[in-house]
C-alpha cells in the first residue's frame, strides 16, 4: 500500500507536491490508472487513482473517502521531557505514533537537560510514522510547556505522573480505565523532583509506577503509551 500525507486535501482532484510527485513517479514508478492512498492527519483516509503521472505535478482523482478512519474511543496524551540526545526523543515519537498516541507535550521540569526542540523536524518524524503504520490521525505536537503550566491546564480524563521517588504509587496497568482519556507525565533522566510530584498530586494527578526497572525517559514514555493502548484492546 502506497500512502501519502495530504493535509490540505479537500476536492476530488488533488495535485501532489513536487517532492511527493517525484517520489510517486520516479521512486515508486507508479503511473496512470494505478491506485494509492491519502491521509490528511485529521481522520480522513482516501483511495485515489493517478490520472497524470508527471514527476513534478502528479494529479490524482479521489475515488473513495473514509472519515474518522481508525478513530479510538479514548485519547492518550503524553507529557515527556525532551532528551539531551534528541535522536532518542525522535525514536519515542516514531514508535509512539505507530502504536497509537494523540498528543505529545514537550515538558520542561526542574531536571530537564534540553529546553529547546525543532517542531518541524519532530513533525516530519511523526508524518513518516503514520505513513508507515497506515494511520489517518497525526498526533498533536504541543508547544513546549513548563511542568507547572501543564499540571494547571484542564484535562478531561485520568491524569497520571510516573516517577521513581519514594512514596505510594500504583501500577499504571492497574490504574488505566478502558475507554477513558489519559494524560501521563514522564520526567527527564533525573526524574521529577519530590516537590514536582507533590504539586501534581495536589492538582489531582495519580502517582504511578511502570514496573520495577529504572527506565530511560524515552523508554518509560513508550512503555506508558503501550500500556494504555494494551488496556484498551
Amino acid at each position: 500500500m502506497h500512502l501519502f500525507y495530504t493535509p490540505d486535501l479537500q476536492d476530488d482532484t488533488y495535485r501532489l507536491s513536487e517532492e511527493e510527485s517525484k517520489h510517486c513517479v520516479r521512486v515508486l514508478r507508479l503511473t496512470e490508472g494505478e491506485t494509492l492512498f491519502l491521509v490528511d492527519g485529521k481522520g480522513l483516509f482516501c483511495e485515489a487513482v493517478i490520472i497524470s503521472a508527471h514527476p513534478k505535478a502528479c494529479i490524482l482523482k479521489v475515488v473513495d473517502r473514509k472519515y474518522n478512519y481508525g478513530k479510538r474511543d479514548y485519547e492518550l496524551t503524553v507529557g515527556v521531557s525532551p532528551t539531551k540526545n534528541i535522536d532518542r526523543y525522535e525514536w519515542f515519537l516514531e514508535k509512539a505514533t505507530e502504536i497509537g498516541i494523540d498528543g505529545i507535550i514537550p515538558l520542561i521540569s526542574r531536571y530537564s537537560e534540553r529546553k529547546e526542540i525543532k517542531p518541524e523536524r519532530l513533525e516530519k518524524v511523526m508524518i513518516s510514522a503514520i505513513k508507515q503504520s497506515i494511520k489517518a490521525y497525526l498526533p498533536v505536537l504541543n508547544p513546549i510547556q513548563t511542568f507547572k503550566e501543564t499540571i494547571k491546564k484542564p484535562f478531561s480524563g485520568l491524569r497520571f505522573i510516573a516517577h521513581c521517588n519514594e512514596g505510594g504509587k500504583v501500577l499504571l496497568r492497574n490504574a488505566v480505565v478502558k475507554g477513558k482519556n489519559v494524560l501521563i507525565l514522564i520526567g527527564p533522566e533525573g526524574d521529577f523532583s519530590t516537590e514536582e510530584v507533590e504539586l501534581a498530586v495536589k492538582e489531582g494527578f495519580i502517582p504511578v509506577s511502570l514496573g520495577d526497572s529504572r527506565l530511560r525517559t524515552e523508554t518509560a514514555a513508550l512503555v506508558a503509551c503501550h500500556t494504555v493502548n494494551l488496556i484498551n484492546q
